[in-house]
């Protein structure tokens, strides 16, 4: 395996050129998943070019709204009261940002709540370029039996104490992060690198349908929306998913309706996983992800003509964790 040859490659001279020169491996609890849900957590590890740590930061956020799952992350209305706003640590969150690939379990999930804040503030967050750990345990070719940080951190041994808070999952994700990088560098594998693209076109005119929740600085929240062009999917689509069996990379996923999890999310982990994300349904379409099969949504109506599969967002999330990788 590459990561039994981490060990010799730390201490080697060699180290692939191409490899950024820092990380920020952050972590970020949240009031939920949705679009107009805030950061009331966030935690950043600095690392230098081979993964070793410099420096770590914590900082409570108080969202101005209700916190959410409380039973997940612990933090109450009133532990969060008194903390600052985003707004009021985001030059200090950005320092710790800036010239640095921003390293996380499910990247795109902690990019965009990231993204929103800063643009919630009128400012742009200093990150370029992330890296998600899911998908280098992927290239690695890890024998984890799931993706969940906690079997990331089994497999070299870290030991988590406060699971779903932001300082303790991003201790614990920089420090299995090391030799994940390290194994990559020993058997010369690219990292899969991705663009972080920042959140565009911001209006003070509140989402039409969306019930309008305090925002920073005591304001109406504001629309916003990331660029939706995307890389063409570099892999040819293997044809239609079939029940009971694993999403291949190339095939074509469209959605369909309201998604608990916002539509841009989901479309960015399929895209991650290597699957083409279809804005139409056609009968080249593999799979159509709708909460709502028996609306009557012109993406749903095609796919009962064109015979195409059908599944919801909650099994859809489980498909992603899975995702067969392309022929050759």
């Amino acid at each position: 395996m590459l990561e039994d040859r981490a060990t010799a490659v730390s201490s080697a001279t060699r180290w692939p050129a191409a490899y950024p020169k820092g990380y920020a491996v952050v972590d970020v609890e949240t009031t939920g998943l949705a679009r107009d849900d805030r950061i009331i957590s966030a935690a950043v590890y600095r690392l230098d070019a081979r993964g070793e740590v410099e420096d770590h930061w914590y900082t409570l956020v108080n969202p101005e709204r209700d916190p959410g799952p409380v039973w997940i992350h612990g933090l109450t209305s009133e532990v969060l009261e008194g903390a600052p706003l985003f707004g009021e640590v985001a030059e200090e969150f950005a320092a710790r940002l800036d010239g640095r690939v921003l390293v996380a379990h499910n990247a795109v999930f902690d990019w965009q709540m990231i993204a929103r804040e800063y643009a919630r503030a009128r400012r742009e967050a200093p990150v370029r370029q992330r890296l998600c750990t899911i998908a280098l345990s992927k290239e690695l070719g890890l024998p984890l039996p799931n993706f969940k940080l906690e079997s990331l951190a089994a497999h070299f041994g870290v030991v988590q104490q406060r699971a779903h808070h932001a300082l303790d999952d991003a201790r614990v994700l920089a420090e299995a992060f090391r030799p994940s990088l390290r194994a990559a560098a020993a058997g010369d594998v690219r990292l899969p690198l991705l663009e972080c693209r920042p959140l565009t076109e911001w209006s003070d005119t509140p989402r039409i349908g969306r019930q309008a929740s305090g925002g920073h600085g005591g304001q109406g929240h504001g629309g916003w929306r990331p660029s939706r062009k995307r890389p063409a999917c570099p892999y040819p689509n293997p044809g239609r998913y079939e029940t009971g069996k694993r999403l291949k990379q190339g095939m074509r996923v469209a959605f369909s309706g309201d998604t608990s999890t916002e539509r841009e999310l989901l479309e960015d982990r399929a895209t991650e996983a290597g699957l083409h994300v279809a804005t139409s349904l056609s009968r080249l379409t593999s799979l159509l992800v709708t909460n709502d099969p028996g609306s009557g949504t012109s993406k749903v109506v095609k796919a009962r003509q064109f015979g195409t599969p059908v599944v919801d967002e909650a099994a859809f999330g489980q498909l992603l964790r899975d995702v067969e990788p392309a022929d050759g």
